[in-house]
């Protein structure tokens, strides 16, 4: 079967596309996730429309029969419909282990940005009115020096999880005001592997940093996907801690 290239040499879009999803919100401080996470997953739009699309449809055709399930973390961690079969301890196990396998093997770079929110309020207050737009910029900072790093032109496309209209226009305001790239906003319903499987990947980053000793599986997984440095830094490379 030949692979087919989506992009071209002298294109005027991006070879990449990078899908964003947060964990935790930017409203007051919980005291159980007093966390916001913004995880920005890039692929290569070949990559990603050849092998990461085809991962995730043989995972829900196997787990479910049909691939019109929409993977969403909190309702896998909370064994809601349609993933209450997770109350069974043996079926929980078998899918989150192809759910770990799946998000090993497909090819993409992570960044992410996690933000203190109590650190953030008492030492930036003016700040902490808003963590997503602070995640956005420093998100944005780091898809810009990856672009470069990997000589990369054209039209960059920002995938977001619709929100609801107001807060649409107003990340979109704040997106442009930061960058040049082409913001797109889609419903959780729209069934988009990238935007789902940046949902899947915020949760884990947020609970390192909450509780670095903990056992994370998931985490240790995606440690091998983050932006780094020449010399494998991750720390302000693929991942910004703040404050």
């Amino acid at each position: 079967m030949t692979e087919t290239r989506v992009t071209a040499a002298g294109s005027e879009y991006s070879r990449y596309i990078v899908y964003v999803d947060e964990s935790g919100d930017h409203g007051p401080v919980s005291a159980e996730y007093p966390m916001f996470v913004l995880a920005f997953c890039i692929f290569n739009k070949t990559e990603y429309a050849n092998t990461v699309t085809s991962y995730m449809h043989r995972l829900k055709f196997k787990h479910f029969g049909h691939d019109t399930v929409v993977m969403h973390e909190r309702e896998i961690r909370k064994a809601r419909p349609p993933f209450s079969f997770l109350m069974n301890a043996q079926r929980r196990a078998e899918f989150m282990n192809d759910v770990s396998a799946m998000i090993e093997a497909a090819p993409f770079t992570l960044i992410a940005v996690a933000i203190h929110k109590a650190q953030l309020a008492e030492r930036y207050p003016a700040w902490a009115k808003n963590p997503y737009h602070l995640a956005l910029k420093f998100g944005l900072e780091r898809i810009g020096n990856f672009r470069a790093e990997n000589r990369d032109t054209g039209r960059l496309h920002v995938v977001f999880e619709s929100r609801g209209r107001n807060e649409d226009r107003e990340l979109e305001l704040e997106f442009r005001r930061m960058s040049s790239h082409e913001p797109v906003f889609s419903k959780k319903d729209a069934n988009h592997c990238g935007l789902q499987l940046a949902d899947l990947v915020a949760r884990p980053i947020g609970l390192r940093q909450l509780k670095p000793s903990q056992p994370n599986r998931a985490y240790d997984v995606l440690e091998k996907k983050f932006r780094s440095s020449p010399h494998g830094k991750i720390e302000g490379w693929g991942l910004k801690c703040f404050p």
